[in-house]
């Protein structure tokens, strides 16, 4: 007979967020896929990712890329403010000349947010930051010359189970980042943006 204590089945709730997580529609030029998710952080936990759709049909994480973590946790920790946690960072490359806009990281936070909010998502308690990265190469990659990077990891408190909202709002943070049009209105892009997918 094992020691072991019995696995305690998933609470209604987060079976209720997982599928409609599973249900959400996806951009056609952004492939999501459910991957394992990060063990410890909450009793519940499903995680995606998502890369941008090249020229060639397939999915090329270079042009933009993403996680989203949903955490689930019916004792609702005080930080979140609720029993949901939504975890998530989304990255594409950037042209030099707009990652030195001082404004450029203000504009990727709205991003994530006007697309909640054009959606109708509803949470709380919405923290991240906003990191850009400027690079030189030297040696053998000189003639790589100068890139940069745009990437914005942040987190919320989805106050129900209707998760479609989020997913969708995520997916269009990864392709406004690497430059591609919005599908809703509501959310600008900058402008000069760029995506190689040719």
């Amino acid at each position: 007979m094992s020691d072991n204590p019995p696995t305690p089945s998933p609470a209604p709730a987060f079976l209720a967020a997982v599928d409609a997580v599973r249900r959400a529609a996806s951009r056609d030029d952004l492939a999501v896929v459910e991957i394992p998710a990060p063990g410890g952080l909450a009793p519940g936990s499903l995680a995606l990712a998502g890369d941008v759709v090249g020229a060639s049909g397939r999915a090329d994480p270079a042009l933009g890329t993403g996680r989203f973590t949903l955490l689930h946790d019916a004792s609702e920790p005080e930080a979140w403010g609720g029993p949901f946690r939504v975890v998530c960072f989304a990255q594409a490359p950037l042209e030099t000349d707009l990652a030195l806009d001082p404004f450029v990281a203000d504009v990727a936070w709205s991003w994530l947010v006007d697309s909640l909010d054009v959606r109708g998502a509803s949470y709380d308690s919405a923290s991240g930051t906003a990191t850009k990265v400027l690079s030189t190469g030297y040696g053998e990659l000189a003639r790589h010359g100068d890139g940069a990077l745009l990437e914005l990891r942040a987190s919320w408190s989805p106050t129900s189970t209707d998760l479609g909202p989020h997913i969708e709002a995520w997916g269009e943070l990864i392709c406004t980042l690497a430059g591609l049009p919005p599908t809703v209105e509501g959310v600008t892009l900058l402008a000069s943006r760029r995506v190689g997918r040719d």
